[in-house]
């Protein structure tokens, strides 16, 4: 099929909906990026911190939202776009940002096995925290990261009042001693995982990713959606019975409209109509049931 006519896609899809089915189902399970403005605000603000000179208080954040509402995806997308590089004059790694998640059973010894863990440093789990600390911190020197982001930071309200203390300190001594800003990541408990330190919450200013309401912005997103759904022919996904629908649907997750546009788009492609109307948005929520 050739790709002139497939004017309802951006340029770089419009390959892709000349394939066949199978190949084309394939395509949708795949995570793919799609901007809308809350987002776009995020790596902006992301961007800000990571260019932020050294100095005696480093400022942070706390980027939260319920489960699914698309944080992971904002922070691999700002992974991505720093990647790590090769410093040859000094011959070390360089990772302007490094990326973990706050372990299940949050205290230091954990911590700082994590923290290597994705460093990529060998290190034995009986190790001694003064050891894993040491190790850490001289590692951290000489990769010279400009950010640390700590994902599911909400995992600090399993702990014990005297486990989050010891936590939100170590955040703090790193901050202060490496010159680093750090972006912790949480669903909507996530603030209140650092309410017990009066000195966190006026460190780390709070980004709330939203779910998403009836709005402009909700049909610009569906409109951004349509154009990268490689359907041969337009869905016209922003008229107001499927935005609504969607909306409903989804509980207005964007990770629960990306899976219910891909799962539609997958039907629409099977049973050859090659665009996505209400009756399989309706099939997908349906079974979902």
């Amino acid at each position: 099929m050739g790709t002139a006519i497939l004017t309802h896609l951006q340029a770089s899809t419009r390959a892709e909906a000349s394939l066949d089915a199978s190949a084309r189902i394939r395509l949708l399970r795949r995570d793919r990026w799609i901007d809308y403005p809350r987002a776009s605000q995020a790596l902006l603000k992301l961007e800000s911190l990571l260019e932020m000179p050294p100095k005696a208080r480093m400022p942070c954040m706390v980027l939260h939202g319920d489960s699914n509402i698309g944080k992971t995806l904002i922070v691999s997308k700002f992974q991505r776009e720093h990647p790590d590089r090769f410093d040859e004059v000094k011959g070390v790694e360089r990772r302007d940002v490094i990326v973990m998640q706050m372990p299940a059973t949050p205290d230091q010894h954990r911590f700082y096995s994590a923290l290597l863990f994705e460093l990529g440093a060998p290190h034995s789990a009986s190790a001694s925290l003064s050891v894993l600390e040491r190790l850490a911190r001289e590692l951290l020197r000489r990769i010279a990261p400009r950010m640390l982001v700590v994902d599911e930071v909400h995992h600090l309200l399993a702990g014990t009042y005297r486990e989050q203390r010891s936590s939100l300190n170590l955040l703090k001594f790193l901050a202060n001693d490496l010159k680093f800003s750090i972006v912790v990541v949480g669903t909507a408990d996530a603030p209140l995982a650092l309410a017990s330190d009066p000195q966190m919450i006026s460190r780390f200013t709070p980004f709330e990713m939203p779910r998403w309401r009836e709005s402009d912005d909700l049909r610009r997103l569906l409109g951004a959606f349509e154009r990268v759904l490689p359907l041969r022919k337009p869905s016209d996904l922003m008229q107001r019975p499927i935005a609504q629908f969607i909306l409903v649907a989804s509980g207005g997750l964007t990770g629960d409209i990306s899976r219910l546009l891909n799962e539609a788009a997958a039907l629409a492609i099977l049973d050859g109509s090659e665009q996505i109307t209400l009756a399989h948005l309706e099939h997908v929520a349906l079974a979902d049931q």
